[in-house]
């Protein structure tokens, strides 16, 4: 495997200070894994300053590295790809480099285009980039929202059968509601379904060849993004002030499940999980970046150290882990019973360390910053990414899953349990033909 070796941007001596500012002025009591050891906060001065720009590819400082060498590197890319798709955004979509990461606001990659707008009914063309589409017919008058969260589960509806042949179901969270999903793609993707008519089933056949979003990457042209997200119902318990939130159209697709109704309630909701795809020059099969909310759900096997959870309730000792509700669904119930989610695959030292050294960073930028409040589950990331035997690149680690996102597919059984390079390496247009790891095509009329 070739990658680049460039030297890494080192912070300024007044941006050193910022960062090892910590936590003890702020006022804020760190979370447990937060703690750093002196050896820990020497280290920070060694990671990039927060910024809005998005990485190009992985940084490879090392002359021979080792595969935990590179672990750590393209963890490193994920942090900071993170950090600038989280930048605040200004009234254009495009990072405010006035202000930095911290508060409470819109952000970039929530101004980029969602699926629903990409893929219209009849196989008509998208509209422009920056343009809106109409809100789903039921939600007309019931207000704005930054994103209409549309979908109940993590595939399209065309794929929940042919490729998704694993147990999936439904997210509810502690207080018995359907957890919200969101795909959205950034303009240099756009542009290539766009250019390329890969929009529509007719596009795609007149195409007439596998989809490539590899492409010349700048400043300006970071290459192809994808990002998918998980949103929980603020209510009961809900602190707030923990979570980015958004206010969002919450439609229930009735085409979705089998006699649901279609309905739209304007709802506050909270990040809980976020998914980063990123094709790089040095990555074909892309970057798999996942994040997670740190009230989520306790590791197997580790103390359940966190008073409450999102996904998780500490005092049912008969409920059943990663199970997930029984059939009919229907996310408009009032109440279903939660799930109870476990992390079948604990966060590695090495993982955790990097997770709060960001997070005390964030802190020294704003010491009420909601973003430190997420964490890097892993990366996953083609070891072999130009073998002609194996088109997965090979990819590590082997298994990848997001317990928002890949709740009930967890683990480490080969062709059964989550990896993201390996699954998405299935992926085909409506014409049969590669769709470069990506089955939003399959979404094309």
């Amino acid at each position: 495997m070739t990658y680049r070796y460039r030297r890494r941007l080192m912070l300024t001596a007044s941006a050193v200070l910022i960062a090892l500012g910590g936590c003890a002025d702020s006022g804020v009591k760190p979370e447990p894994h937060d703690k750093l050891t002196r050896e820990d906060i020497r280290s920070q001065a060694a990671l990039p300053p927060l910024s809005w720009q998005i990485p190009l590819d992985v940084d490879v400082p090392q002359g021979n590295p080792s595969l935990q060498d590179l672990q750590g590197d393209f963890d490193l890319l994920s942090w900071q790809t993170f950090v600038a798709v989280n930048w605040p955004a200004d009234a254009n979509g495009n990072p405010n480099t006035s202000t930095t990461i911290g508060a409470n606001l819109p952000t970039v990659w929530e101004n980029w285009k969602e699926s629903r707008e990409v893929f219209l009914p009849g196989g008509a063309a998208p509209p422009a980039w920056g343009t809106d589409s109409p809100p789903p017919e039921v939600c007309k008058g019931v207000g704005s929202g930054t994103l209409n969260l549309t979908q109940v589960g993590k595939t399209p509806n065309v794929l929940d059968e042919s490729a998704e042949p694993f147990e999936t179901g439904p997210l509810i969270d502690q207080n018995g509601q359907y957890v919200r999903f969101a795909i959205m793609m950034n303009r240099d993707m756009f542009d290539r379904i766009v250019k390329d008519g890969l929009y529509s089933k007719a596009g795609q056949a007149a195409f007439n060849k596998p989809a490539d979003f590899a492409q010349p990457q700048t400043p300006s042209n970071v290459g192809a993004i994808m990002i998918k997200s998980s949103w929980k119902v603020m209510g009961r318990n809900d602190d707030t002030s923990r979570f980015h939130t958004i206010k969002a159209l919450v439609y229930t697709n009735p085409g979705e499940h089998e006699g649901v109704s279609a309905s739209c309630k304007s709802q506050t909701m909270g990040l809980v999980g976020l998914h980063i795809v990123h094709k790089t020059k040095d990555a074909p099969q892309w970057v798999w970046s996942t994040f997670e909310h740190v009230d989520n759900a306790p590791s197997l096997g580790e103390p359940q150290s966190k008073p409450s959870y999102n996904f998780f309730d500490k005092s049912c000792t008969a409920c059943l882990a990663n199970e997930p509700p029984p059939r009919p669904w229907n996310p408009n119930a009032s109440y279903t019973q939660p799930t109870q989610v476990v992390r079948e695959i604990p966060l590695t030292d090495a993982t955790q360390k990097l997770n709060a050294q960001y997070q005390s960073l964030l802190r020294s930028a704003n010491a009420n910053s909601v973003w430190a409040n997420y964490q890097l589950i892993s990366t996953q990331w083609p070891t072999k990414a130009n073998n002609p035997i194996d088109p997965s690149g090979t990819p590590a680690p082997a298994f990848l899953a997001n317990a928002t996102l890949e709740t009930y597919i967890q683990g480490k059984t080969p062709q059964g349990s989550s990896s993201c390079i390996g699954c998405h390496n299935n992926a085909t247009m409506t014409n049969g033909m590669a769709s470069d790891f990506t089955y939003l095509l399959q979404r094309a009329q």
